[in-house]
């Protein structure tokens, strides 16, 4: 027999929605030096599910063939190793190659046929919430222009695409976590070479918690 705390449940309660698993995906901020940092970026077009009529990096899910894609020369250890703190060694891989490939399907620009892997930079992961219909678990890697080749195109996908500096950026309406990351790039760039070196834990993004270290 129920006690005084128990409650019926109630038949006509709507059921809670299931969290939808977030997949992995790859963003790449490709940076270029001039009177002051800018970053390739473009405008996903109305129609995207995810994020439409925002301005973004390239990048997008990993596919189950970025996992074992050919490279030309592979990840940094320094990259490699903070990418392996959330990801076995596959998925790190996968994580580069996405990034390198969705630089050449929605840009035009490549690191190399088959991709160069060891200019790879890992800035910072971010998580799209639970409530989410659409859900990515993202890491976001910098590489510089200088090693990047070919013409400015891509496949349509992104609209306006062209290097925007960094405080034109900013001062767009952006999505929040773009917003963001773009925050960590500009400390990030703040750095020098041996003060980057010397990071051994990355920023990721929890939009219900905001920035934690991992």
């Amino acid at each position: 027999m129920p006690d005084d705390h128990t409650h019926p449940i109630d038949q006509n309660e709507a059921p809670r929605p299931k969290t939808v698993q977030a997949r992995h995906a790859a963003s790449l901020i490709v940076l270029r030096h001039g009177a002051e940092p800018e970053m390739l970026m473009g405008m996903r077009g109305a129609k995207h599910r995810f994020m439409p009529n925002r301005l973004v990096f390239p990048g997008g899910r990993v596919d189950r063939a970025d996992l074992s894609a050919a490279c030309g020369a592979g990840l940094s250890e320094r990259t490699e190793t903070a990418l392996r703190k959330t990801a076995n060694q596959r998925l790190a891989y996968g994580l580069a190659i996405c990034a390198a490939r969705e630089l050449r399907e929605e840009t035009g620009l490549t690191l190399g046929e088959p991709p160069d892997l060891d200019g790879l930079h890992y800035l910072a992961r971010a998580v799209t919430p639970p409530k989410l219909p659409i859900r990515f678990n993202a890491r976001f890697l910098v590489v510089h222009e200088d090693r990047v080749s070919g013409t400015l195109g891509g496949d349509g996908e992104l609209d306006n695409l062209r290097y925007y500096g960094l405080t034109e950026a900013l001062a767009l309406d952006l999505a929040l976590p773009t917003r963001l990351v773009l925050e960590q790039l500009k400390l990030w760039l703040a750095k020098s070479d041996a003060e980057r070196a010397d990071v051994t834990r990355t920023p990721v993004l929890l939009r219900d918690r905001g920035w934690k270290m991992e």
